[in-house]
Parts: C-alpha cells; structure tokens; sequence
C-alpha cells in the first residue's frame, strides 16, 4: 500500500498502525444501527468510526430486515469508516489485523443447499412461536424463550411450512455475514446459546437436549439439528479468513485486501458484556436499545427453571442469567423522532442526537413520580408480561402537569419499566 501524504494534525499513532494494517475492523449489525469502528495497537482509543441507520419492517406479520438492506447497510458503515480514517489520519485502511462480526442475537435466517435464503428473516422480535417455545422448554426442560432460533425452526416444522424440507443451514444475523465473508458456518459461543442451549462443561449445545429433540422429530424433518445450525466457537478461536469475494461485499472499490483473518461471530449481548467489562462471574450489566435486557454471570447453573431468565453464555462460555424485554427504547426514538421533525418544519432543524439530548435533560427536571404520566412503550409483542402483540400508549389523568420535562421522565421510566 502506498503512503499517501501526510496531513496536518493527524494522529501520528494511528496512521502508523493504519498503514502497518495493525487495526482491528469491528462491525456490528443493531437493531437500528450498523455501526463500524477502528482500534489501532492500543485498543482503548477508537481510530475511526463509521454507521448506517436502518429500521426493521412489519411485514405479513413478521418483523424482519430485507437482506439487500443488510449488505447496503454494512457498505455504507464501513465507507463511513474509511473517510473517517482518512480525515483523522490521512491514511486509507487496505487492511487490517482482524475483523469481526457481531449483530442482534436469536431470529431465523434459513438457507437452502445453494445458499438462497428460504424465507424472510424472522428477527428476535417476533411472537409467533409461543407452541413451539413452550414444547420445547417442556422437552428440555428449561427455559426455551420465543425468540430464540430454534423455536422459530421448530414453529417452522409444527406449522409444516413448505420451506422445511429444503433447510440446508439455519444461522443468526452475525452468523450469516460472517459466512457470506468467510464461507465458514461458525458462530460464537455466546450467539449460539441464543439459538439452542448451550453445555457449559463442552462449550458446545447440549449433546443430551439434541438427541431427544432428535427422538422427538423422528422421521418428520430430514435433518438433524446440528448438522444446519453453525459450529460452535469459543473467544479466541480461529473462524475463517476474509475470502475475496467477501472482501468486495465489504468494499466493492476492490482496494480491500483479502485474506484476513476474523474471529467467532457474537451476539449484541456479548459485546455488550465485553464493552462493560462484565465477562467475570459476579458481574453484570444492563443493555438499553431497541430491546431492554439485563445479564448477570453466573458462579455455576441455576438450580430450577425460571421462566423470565434465559441462561446464555459469554463469549468465552461462562454461563449467564438474562432477562430480556423486546420493547426498550423504540417508543422513546419514536417520539423524538416526531420532535426532530417539528423542529425542521418550524424553520429550526436539529438533528436526532440533539432531541435525545434535550430530552434526556428536560427529563432530570421532571417530578419523580413523572406528575401520573404513564407510557407504556410496548411497539411489539412482549412475552415477559404476556402481550402477543405491541400498542405503544401515553396515558394520564386530566389535572397531569404534561409538560416536556414530566412527558420525558414518564417515556424513560417506560423503557425500563417492564424490565424493573
């Protein structure tokens, strides 16, 4: 790669590992944003950063994303990047030490034999697999969440959907653009436990629940669960390299090298964890986004079912308690987004940031009981509190102060309400 010149004021540190290809490339694929950022040698100062805004879509009763809009997405991300680079540094990264993939966990991404998905994705926001979920925590005898991939599979198979017998691998979001990367069916360790439980002695799914779901199916599905869900992988691990043909889904100006290698696809709530320094058991952390969920690790296995937690995994295995809750922050981007746009129509635009920003401080001023203001922020389906489907709604009694700063507290109490 040729030096370009160098620029006035750029970060000497960074262009060096720019240019050396000593960075590390992270992409993650959120619910409502595509976000890309760059470490350099020293991991705790970000070289660059890069983002793509995206919404899922309600469609035929399914909340999903269109795969073109992943791919779009993940362009516009990591072009972002790369300017962000080369305004910073004046370096153009042509390739890095690693990149890695996490995205939103759970969901149903079902390709057949040449690679075609089979059906829309089906993201962990959906709750239609309520038969299958409570079959097959009966069956296992643990909690088996709705959201989770092989309850979409299973609720796949009972409602004997046409698309079953052609199932050639079913993945989560990281998963499946980690393949499309590295033509490797892998996934890490954390994301996996959102699609089937996970044994914690093996570090792989449970060797005794696939066998009786095995015995359970018997000749109704001509697959085995493990032969179409990814390989497991541990933090650490080798999980491919990126191919060429992956490299130009990533930048299709061709400058990207191929050839480098990445780690184990996660999960949200992973890097979550990795991001709050809450891998260690003892320690937890609260995640707030477009969905709401709290993770504790745990000293060693619950001693009985609880059907509110979910037992997943870290990165590196250990087992974790999470409470998960689909409706967070939606209702609260909602609103402001409504504000961002009263603000361009009356002449004086802001941006989203700057709505968050005010109403996150008008809501410090507000009275502490939020002056009988309630929200409920349920946009979907919630299975925490029984709701099959969402109907977000603001109530209040007639002599209620609805002022800004009571209206913001009241829409901050609701996104973490259903999770307290």
């Amino acid at each position: 790669m040729t030096a370009p010149a160098s620029v006035p004021g750029a970060e000497t540190n960074g262009r060096d590992d720019i240019l050396a290809g000593a960075t590390s490339l992270g992409i993650e694929l959120g619910s409502t944003r595509i976000k890309a950022c760059l470490i350099g040698q020293d991991a705790t100062k970000v070289l660059a950063t890069g983002s793509h805004e995206w919404s899922n879509r309600f469609e035929n009763d399914i909340w999903t994303y269109a795969l073109d809009d992943v791919w779009s997405g993940v362009r516009e991300a990591f072009a972002a990047l790369i300017a962000d680079a080369q305004a910073r540094h004046g370096a153009r990264p042509e390739t890095f030490a690693a990149i890695g993939i996490s995205g939103m966990m759970h969901g149903y991404l079902a390709v057949d034999a040449t690679g075609e998905l089979l059906v829309p994705f089906r993201t962990w926001r959906n709750t239609n697999t309520a038969t299958a979920a409570a079959e097959l925590s009966d069956l296992f005898g643990v909690n088996i969440p709705l959201r989770w991939s092989i309850a979409h599979l299973h609720q796949a198979v009972l409602d004997a959907e046409p698309h079953v017998p052609e199932i050639d691998f079913v993945t989560t979001l990281a998963g499946y653009v980690h393949w499309r990367l590295t033509g490797r069916r892998v996934l890490g360790v954390g994301d996996a436990s959102g699609m089937f439980p996970i044994d914690a002695a093996t570090g792989d799914y449970d060797a005794d629940m696939l066998t009786s779901y095995g015995r359970r199916m018997g000749d109704s599905v001509p697959f085995d669960v493990r032969s179409i869900f990814p390989e497991v992988l541990s933090a650490g691990q080798a999980a491919g390299r990126l191919t060429a043909a992956g490299a130009s889904l990533l930048d299709p100006t061709g400058r990207l090298a191929p050839d480098i290698p990445l780690c184990p696809p996660e999960g949200d709530a992973g890097t979550g964890m990795v991001a709050t320094n809450s891998v260690a058991p003892r320690t937890g952390n609260v995640s707030a986004g477009t969905s709401i969920f709290a993770m504790v690790v745990l000293e060693g296995p619950l001693k009985s079912t609880h059907e509110e937690l979910d037992l997943v995994t870290t990165p590196s295995g250990d087992p974790v308690a999470m409470v998960h809750c689909n409706n967070g922050a939606s209702e609260l981007a909602a609103w402001a987004g409504m504000f961002v746009r009263f603000a361009a129509a009356a002449g004086r635009p802001i941006e989203n940031d700057e709505a968050f920003d005010v109403l996150f401080r008008e809501a410090l001023a507000g009275k502490p009981d939020a002056d009988g203001v309630l929200v409920y922020n349920h946009a979907a389906g919630e299975p925490v509190v029984g709701f099959t489907a969402g109907r977000p709604l603001m109530v209040r009694t007639p002599d209620s102060d609805l002022s800004l700063a009571t209206f913001a507290r009241a829409q901050l109490y609701g996104v973490f309400g259903t999770l307290a």
